[in-house]
C-alpha cells in the first residue's frame, strides 16, 4: 500500500468533514469528541433511542462503544445499528472490555449478530474474547500481545465478511486473508485513558470518506501511530502527552505521514 494512499484518505476527512456519530462510553466522550475535531471530522455523542432515527439518517459513520454500558444505551446501540445498515452507512464496533464479564460479552455478541460492524477494533484480548469465551481480559487492558490475536481476528473477519483491527505494540489490519501490520506508536500512549477508543473514533472518521474498509483501517491506525510518535517527542508525561496529540493531529501533514509511516504487508 503507498504511503500517499493514507495522505489523500486524511485530505478527504479534512475536505468533507464528515458527521460521526458516537454511541460511546462516559470516560472517552470529550477527549474523542476533540481527536475527531482535531484530525477534520464532526463529531457528535447521541445516545438517546428517542432520536437514533434522526442521527443515524444525517451522518457519514456509527461508531460504537460499550466502554460504560446500561440497558438502555445497548438497545440505542442496536437500533442505530440496524438502521446503519440499512441505510449502507459503516458501523465500527469497539469491544472495550469483552471477556471482562458475561454482561459485557454477551452484549458484544448481541451487537455482532444484530448490527453487522464493518469493523472491528479492539486490544488482543478483546478480539480473542469475541471468539473464544474463556479468553478473560484485565478490566479493559489486555492480557494478550497484539500478535496473540492474528489467528482468532482472522476467523472473526471471515466469519463476519468485516475488517478487524487488532491494537498493540504492533498494529494488525487484518481483512480475511489480507493482513497488514503497522510499527508506528508510542509506549506513552497507553498511559493515556481513551487512545484505544480514540483510535476507533479515528477508524470511523476514515471509513466515512473512504469505502474500502482494510485500506481506511490501515491509514487511521497509521496516523494514529505516527501522531503518537511524533507527540512523544514533545511531551514530558501523559498530562502533556493528551494535550500534544491533539495538536499533533490537527498539524499533520503529508510531509508526516510520507517520511514517518512504517507499516508493510504480515509475513
Amino acid at each position: 500500500m503507498q504511503k500517499s494512499k493514507v495522505a489523500r484518505i486524511l485530505g478527504e476527512i479534512r475536505t468533507q468533514s464528515p458527521l460521526v456519530h458516537n454511541i460511546t462510553n462516559y470516560v472517552v466522550m470529550n477527549s474523542t469528541a476533540n481527536a475527531l475535531l482535531a484530525v477534520g471530522a464532526s463529531p457528535i455523542m447521541a445516545h438517546a433511542i428517542e432520536e437514533m432515527e434522526d442521527m443515524v439518517a444525517i451522518s457519514s459513520v456509527l461508531v460504537i462503544n460499550i466502554g460504560t454500558l446500561s440497558k438502555n444505551w445497548i438497545d440505542a446501540m442496536v437500533v442505530a445499528g440496524k438502521l446503519a445498515k440499512a441505510k449502507g452507512i459503516p458501523v465500527v464496533f469497539d469491544p472495550v472490555g469483552a471477556g471482562a464479564s458475561k454482561f459485557r460479552t454477551d452484549t458484544c455478541m448481541r451487537i455482532i449478530r444484530e448490527c453487522s460492524p464493518d469493523i472491528i477494533r479492539g486490544n488482543a484480548s478483546e478480539i480473542m474474547a469475541l471468539v473464544d469465551s474463556s479468553v478473560q481480559t484485565k478490566g479493559v487492558d489486555s492480557n494478550n500481545s497484539s500478535n496473540d490475536a492474528i489467528e482468532n481476528a482472522t476467523l472473526l473477519s471471515k466469519a463476519l465478511n468485516n475488517t478487524v483491527v487488532i491494537s498493540g505494540q504492533t498494529d494488525y489490519i487484518i481483512s480475511g486473508d489480507n493482513l497488514y501490520e503497522i510499527h508506528n506508536g508510542n509506549e506513552m500512549m497507553s498511559h493515556v485513558t481513551g487512545m484505544g477508543c480514540t483510535a476507533t473514533a479515528i477508524v470511523g472518521a476514515f471509513a466515512a470518506v473512504e469505502k474500502d474498509y482494510f485500506l481506511a483501517s490501515i491509514a487511521a491506525m497509521a496516523v494514529m501511530g505516527v501522531a503518537g510518535e511524533l507527540t512523544a517527542n514533545v511531551a514530558v508525561g501523559p498530562g502533556s502527552f493528551q494535550m500534544n496529540f491533539l495538536d499533533r493531529l490537527y498539524s499533520i501533514s503529508k510531509e508526516d505521514i510520507m517520511k514517518n509511516i512504517r507499516f508493510n504487508p504480515h509475513g
